[in-house]
């Protein structure tokens, strides 16, 4: 359970099951799914939490930690906050106070960890029963172990700055601050470099960084998406393309007056995905891989190994677009340069914590996002399903006023050309959803403003040209358009909503 579902959801979730009552069953939860190894692994990529940087680590009574970041819980606890929250982040979870007759239960505990389980505030029986089953034992008297109640990511990073010091959070901030806690006191404690600039590039392509590559590939799509545009507005079609049906524009008028508008607004729609992957993968690169962030490589190499493959939906359809499939071959090897290798080094620089109330606001225009994007995923896929089978659905013949087995005896070749339109801006809003929805699930931090512009361009691009395009047709048919309409309110008010929180001035560097 993320932050973006947690706080817009758990009022409503309190309200049906009480609020006690929903806060362990999200725990339970978790700690089900937190117990196998591909569930902590799902739940972990969920969180984009990665590798914690070297300096995190320490040791807390002797025992070695990956982090010094943890929880401290009571034996009722226990079993699911080792479950639950080691794939969150937490580097160690510690079980106190502790009796003899607590001991079972925290066996029990014990026998599922991945981190290590320390006992604290233990008599002496207790102690003897539980040794050799845990990690170790901590005494309230060790200066190093630092116990927080203030859900603030500020003050818990800053104890994690003095060498050597855990911090232990109560269970009342996680209630408070949502899941992804230790997520954002890792990445405000982790140091972290100046980001490259455009003069540290160079000129020997050999040795240009995988985000300058990714942003060739940004602006390449960008650039194909206005030449399409422009082929769209101008004439149409080019020469392969009437090579291929054996008509002219004039032909296509004659026979369906309603043709050649719709083979625009296919095209100008395609056009316009193909700018708004533009805009993605243009501000993944510069804003997320070249300042360091592992999973904005990670979002633009699922996004690509979807966009990519779909060219290949010519086998479905017959007809190969000679123009398509240049742009493919010349971008391709460039991605596979983008994507390469993970970029290790820090070098982000987040904005201080703001306003409790404007972060919840974030979060809400989170889940709007996260949710629109994986309705265009769909949206997508049911467009390639379509574009690959039955081509048309019922508002399209209606606005065309004609039927498919009519198209097909004018030119048994229109049919396939149109459906390779239609099953190439299905791949392509299938690709650019992807991007959308990761970026919103794992991009949303104060300060990141980067995100909420790469969001909106893509947004103005994807959106904008397909109710204009549909309105200079007159193809308006409200069903038709209803998932376009609904996607710019959800679009529109996540971003209104989350616009102080992402565009947050961040943190200046230091001087030196």
């Amino acid at each position: 359970m993320p932050d973006w579902t947690y706080h817009p959801l758990r009022g409503m979730a309190a309200g049906i099951l009480g609020r006690r009552r929903s806060q362990r069953t999200a725990l339970r939860l978790l700690a089900s799914i937190g117990s196998r190894p591909a569930g902590a692994r799902m739940i972990a990529g969920g969180f984009a939490r990665r590798h914690p940087p070297e300096g995190l680590a320490g040791e807390i009574a002797g025992v070695p930690v990956a982090v010094r970041l943890g929880i401290s819980v009571p034996p009722a606890l226990a079993r699911e906050a080792v479950r639950a929250l080691p794939p969150l982040g937490a580097g160690v979870v510690e079980v106190a106070p502790v009796s003899a007759a607590d001991v079972e239960t925290v066996l029990d505990a014990a026998a599922g960890r991945s981190v290590p389980l320390m006992v604290g505030a233990c008599d002496p029986a207790a102690e003897v029963a539980l040794k050799p089953h845990v990690d170790g034992f901590t005494g309230s008297d060790d200066p190093r172990v630092v116990h927080v109640s203030d859900p603030s990511v500020t003050a818990a990073a800053a104890v994690l700055q003095e060498p050597g010091a855990v911090v232990l959070a109560r269970p009342g901030v996680l209630v408070a601050a949502g899941p992804g806690w230790f997520q954002r006191v890792a990445e405000a404690a982790t140091p972290t470099a100046p980001a490259p600039v455009l003069r540290d590039v160079g000129c020997d392509p050999r040795r240009w960084p995988v985000w300058w590559w990714a942003l060739l590939v940004g602006l390449g799509m960008t650039g194909a998406g206005l030449g399409a545009a422009a082929i769209t507005l101008g004439p149409v079609l080019l020469w392969y393309d009437r090579d291929y049906l054996g008509m002219t524009l004039h032909d296509l008028h004659g026979a369906n007056h309603h043709l050649v508008h719709f083979l625009q607004h296919d095209r100008i729609t395609m056009a316009g995905t193909m700018v708004a992957i533009g805009a993605l993968y243009t501000g993944l690169a510069v804003g997320g891989i070249r300042r360091g962030w592992p999973w904005a490589r990670e979002v633009y190499l699922l996004s690509g190994a979807i966009g990519f493959p779909t060219l290949f939906y010519f086998l479905a359809t017959g007809f190969v677009e000679p123009l398509h499939t240049a742009t493919a071959l010349v971008l391709f090897p460039m991605f596979v340069a983008a994507v390469r290798r993970t970029p290790h080094t820090p070098r982000w620089r987040l904005a201080p914590e703001g306003p409790e109330p404007e972060r919840r606001r974030a979060l809400a225009g989170q889940l709007l996002l996260i949710v629109t994007g994986a309705g265009l995923f769909v949206g997508g896929a049911v467009i390639s399903v379509v574009g690959l089978t039955g081509v048309f659905v019922p508002t399209d013949l209606a606005f065309l006023g004609t039927s498919t087995q009519t198209l097909e005896t004018v030119n048994p070749r229109l049919v396939p050309f149109i459906a390779h339109d239609r099953a190439g801006f299905g791949g392509a809003l299938m690709a650019a959803a992807v991007a959308i929805t990761l970026l919103s699930a794992w991009g949303w931090r104060r300060g990141e403003a980067w995100v909420f512009w790469t969001l909106a361009t893509a947004a103005a691009a994807g959106f904008l040209p397909a109710v204009v395009v549909h309105g200079a047709i007159h193809y308006t048919d409200f069903v038709h358009l209803a998932p376009v309409y609904f996607g710019i309110a959800m679009t529109g008010t996540g971003l209104l909503l989350a616009r102080p929180y992402l565009c947050a001035k961040a943190a200046p560097w230091p001087k030196d």
